[in-house]
């Protein structure tokens, strides 16, 4: 007992000088200068007489045992009209309750304060009514406390309350609810409880198992710093607000099957010590995990639009199970096994709030992260940033996946129109572009502009460069190979061509030279319809150049000289050299200079001699025809065989 008196005129009933100089600290009743509990019985009943229902009382201080509690609730302030107690503003504060305190059913109309008291038994307020504030900080329950289906019509607050055995609060209804720094020693329920206004459990400590099973949160909850230390059930439970679990702790099992939050969820820096599911859930607005640490494997199902993973530690396997939510696994940890998933059907009997369109999860970034062990199944990788990431040469990609495609359509670069063939790209790709090519209007991709990255000229000025794009398009395409998948692999080979042949601090000009002479000829032997196109327009020029210059006038016919010396013939046949045609241009083209023409290029496409008998200049013509028109062939079939490859 604290030797400091109460603020009150006290009771000092059975003060010590030596072992207890305050004595008791019960506050006079009105007339007396002793409390309730030490007043003579006539003046105790005397006094409960003048009592009525809906009364305030003040009896800070004062020790209760069972009879004088049931004395004052169940006949000086009971309401004849409900059979139930009905107090006013009653002041508790400091009192104490021995036995096993009831106020079961009661109303307290105005104001009540229960600060600092003592309830050394079992205790019951359920089905009590308190239409004013009330405040149960600092208060101690050494037995089990009974709140189901309180209803607290304003504020309350549980502030530092102590609850050394088993908290029951199913079926209560909370206005606005503070809980920060209770004390749960026992097991806790919140079986059905229902928050209306903002509730706040923070620095709790449930040391036995605690459940907010069905329980619904209809504004703000907060868990922060929470030490769950037993399992913690919220199966069915409803956030209509955010909900805040940052820095909490579980340490044993947890259940969080068919929660839903309206709003933001928080599980920020979370301590998952065996917590081997989490969900399924839904969640409209962000779940945020960033820097939570899972210590077993865990399997997470979850419905949301954004899911936060940044700086998340999983020091086992991992299944994410997601629908329509974008994911950001930034510096994600992951040592073993991980796998993100688009869940194939919605999960049952689970709501989705504001939750549409296609339910393909959308990566958005995978920088710092060590892809050795990451699986990506369904997901969409068009918005992903690859930047910073490593092993992705490892990384796998199963199912339906989505890169971001190059501008459809038309575009303008300086004064030439460009349009690009389709192919699968990164991001990083469409932000540097962007940069290069700044966009007319807003973009978005495949809509005939690149995407920027950010509109702030010193962000946009640290977007990836070609030598930073290189490497991530290489590793890739290695990831691709591995998969079995040539077309995917022959996009990624195409932009890291792409990267190389636009670096200038890497790549040397000659190089460059040859990059860019291998683009042009057949897309880096991966454009067909490219090569096809250099393949005809040489093969036309060299058979425009075979009838105009190539063939001859006429071809040459062998004569035949003889000698005769002393009866002895000697016959010489020689063919004449071939006439260079000469005359109008027009009248060089004919069909059967055509046919010759034709001829000599189709052999040479397959490199083989025609045989035909041509002009200087058609012979090296012919030479030329003979080098090129078999390589622009075979890219072509590279080209083809690279799309059809599996």
């Amino acid at each position: 007992m604290t030797p400091i008196p109460p603020p009150w005129p006290h009771c000092a009933d059975g003060a010590d000088p030596a072992l207890d100089p305050v004595g008791c600290r019960g506050i006079h009743v009105p007339g007396h200068t002793l409390c309730l509990a030490h007043l003579a019985p006539a003046d105790r009943n005397a006094f409960l007489a003048t009592l009525t229902a809906s009364m305030g009382i003040d009896c800070r201080g004062t020790t209760f045992t069972e009879q004088l509690l049931d004395n004052l609730l169940l006949t000086a302030l009971l309401d004849p009209t409900t059979g139930r107690p009905r107090l006013g503003t009653a002041r508790f504060g400091g009192a104490t309750f021995t036995g096993r305190p009831h106020f079961g059913g009661a109303t307290f109309t105005g104001r009540a304060d229960f600060r600092g008291a003592t309830f050394t038994g079992d205790t019951d307020f359920s089905y009590v009514t308190f239409t004013g504030d009330a405040r149960f900080d600092d208060v101690d329950f050494t037995g089990d406390a009974w709140f189901n289906h309180a209803t607290f019509a304003r504020d309350v607050g549980f502030d530092n309350v102590a609850f050394t055995r088993n908290a029951h609060f199913a079926g209560a209804t909370f206005s606005r609810a503070d809980f920060r720094s209770a004390t749960f020693s026992g097991d806790s329920t919140f079986h059905g409880t229902s928050f209306t206004g903002s509730s706040w459990f923070n620095y709790v400590t449930f040391p036995g198992d605690v459940g907010f099973e069905d329980a619904t949160f209809t504004g703000d909850a907060g868990f922060g710093d929470v030490t769950f230390a037993g399992d913690a059930r919220f199966r069915g439970a409803t956030f209509a607000g955010d909900a805040w679990f940052g820095d909490a702790t579980f340490t044993h099992d947890i259940d969080f099957d068919h929660v839903t939050f309206t709003g933001n969820a928080q599980f920020s820096r979370v301590r998952f010590e065996r917590a081997a599911f989490l969900g399924p859930l839904t969640c409209g607005s962000v779940l945020d995990l960033s820097e939570a640490i899972f210590s077993v494997p865990v399997t997470i199902q979850v419905a949301a639009k954004e899911v936060r993973c940044v700086r998340t530690r999983w020091d086992a396997t991992v299944s994410l199970r997601l629908r329509y939510a974008k994911v950001d696994l930034s510096d994600a940890v992951v040592t073993q096994p991980t796998a993100v998933t688009t869940h194939p059907a919605p999960f049952p009997d689970m709501p989705a709030p504001d939750l549409t369109g296609e339910p393909a999860v959308k990566v958005t970034s995978l920088r710092g992260i060590d892809a050795a062990h990451l699986v990506l199944t369904d997901t969409d990788l068009s918005g992903c940033a690859f930047t910073g990431a490593f092993h992705l040469d490892q990384l796998r990609l199963a199912g339906r996946t989505q890169f971001a495609s190059v501008p459809t359509g038309i575009i303008r670069h300086g004064l030439l129109p460009v349009r690009f063939t389709r192919r699968r790209t990164l991001v990083e790709e469409h932000h540097w572009r962007a940069v290069r090519t700044p966009p007319t209007g807003s973009a978005t991709p495949n809509d005939g502009e690149w995407t920027p990255g950010s509109v702030h000229p010193a962000e946009s000025a640290l977007a990836p460069k070609p030598y930073d794009l290189a490497p991530l398009y290489r590793d890739l395409r290695k990831a691709f190979e591995d998969a079995k998948n040539e077309p995917g692999a022959a996009d990624f080979y195409y932009g890291e061509m792409e990267m190389r042949r636009h670096d200038h601090h890497d790549t040397t000009r000659a190089e460059r030279g040859l990059l860019t002479a291998y683009w042009a000829l057949s897309g880096y032997g991966l454009r067909a319809s490219r090569a096809l196109g250099w393949l005809l327009l040489a093969m036309t020029t060299t058979v425009l150049v075979m009838m105009l210059w190539g063939l001859p006038t006429d071809d040459p016919k062998p004569e035949l000289t003889g000698k005769v010396t002393n009866q002895n013939i000697r016959l010489t046949t020689d063919t004449p050299a071939p006439v260079n045609p000469s005359g109008p241009l027009h009248e060089r083209v004919s069909t059967e200079r055509f046919e010759k023409s034709l001829r000599v290029v189709v052999n040479s496409v397959i490199f083989r001699s025609s045989g035909q008998n041509l002009t200087t200049g058609g012979t090296y013509t012919e030479m030329a025809s003979r080098l090129t028109e078999p390589v622009l062939l075979g890219l072509a079939a590279l080209a083809i065989r690279g799309r059809i490859k599996r």
